[in-house]
């Protein structure tokens, strides 16, 4: 079963961990920080819309994109109980975004740009946010950094609440550089458990190619952040921000 698709009705609740003001409120301080005023946004993997209306409840136009249409009901099913300023969601991954404007802010977070398994692909995407960018305009993205995903490599995980169930294991293949989450997935259905399984894998990318890619794809002020802090990644920093601005 490809990712997310039992996942996404139980995703909100097995995640409920992840403060989504606080990533926002690091995305607009590499904003203030780099002079950056945008006032429309386009989220990348978007999910289930958690970071989308967090946006949009700051004020910003908001336009999310993701590759799982399960992932994205969920999102518009969220986004219909906001009286204004509702995100707009499409179905389109991200090596080949198309938009019909330009914005002046991409993001990219939780770790989605792993989930893009061909460095190609992740090239690509440099490419089209460039082009989806007005001048000036800035893209935000994080990633799981190579010393955690390997860390993670014959790790169990268990998430649970009262209706769901979901355990995880992950395997570090050297070979192929990925780290392979098989995920079993139990979900209530009134009186009986429905079992599901699902496998969601990681690419290990090197903060160094990245910032390279994004330079040869056309950005400029290209630096990285340890998470959540204006500064510098320190040695095994298990997630890094990384933004870069298209020139005016």
């Amino acid at each position: 079963m490809s990712a997310y698709e039992s996942l996404a009705a139980s995703y909100d609740r097995l995640t409920n961990d992840i403060s989504y003001p606080e990533i926002a409120d690091f995305i607009e301080s590499i904003l203030q920080r780099a002079g950056s005023h945008p006032k429309t946004v386009l989220e990348l993997a978007c999910g289930t819309g958690s970071l989308s209306l967090e946006l949009a409840k700051r004020g910003y136009k908001v336009l999310g994109s993701d590759l799982s249409e399960d992932m994205l009901m969920q999102a518009s099913e969220k986004a219909y109980a906001l009286e204004e300023n509702r995100p707009f969601f499409i179905l389109q991954p991200m090596q080949e975004l198309e938009l019909p404007e330009p914005v002046d802010l991409i993001v990219c977070c939780l770790d989605s740009l792993n989930y893009v398994t061909a460095p190609e692909d992740v090239r690509e995407t440099f490419r089209r946010a460039l082009s989806a960018l007005t001048p000036g305009g800035m893209m935000i993205f994080d990633i799981n950094s190579p010393e955690k995903l390997h860390g993670l490599d014959g790790q169990v995980f268990l998430d649970e609440d009262d209706d769901v169930y979901c355990v995880w294991r992950a395997e570090f293949s050297e070979e192929e550089n990925i780290l392979y989450y098989g995920m079993d997935l139990f979900q209530r259905a009134g009186d009986v458990w429905r079992r599901s399984y699902e496998e969601h894998l990681e690419y290990a990318y090197a903060p160094a190619d990245l910032a390279n890619w994004l330079r040869e794809a056309g950005f400029s002020e290209v630096e990285q952040f340890a998470n959540r802090k204006l500064q510098k990644p320190a040695k095994g920093e298990q997630r890094i921000y990384i933004s870069a601005r298209k020139d005016t």
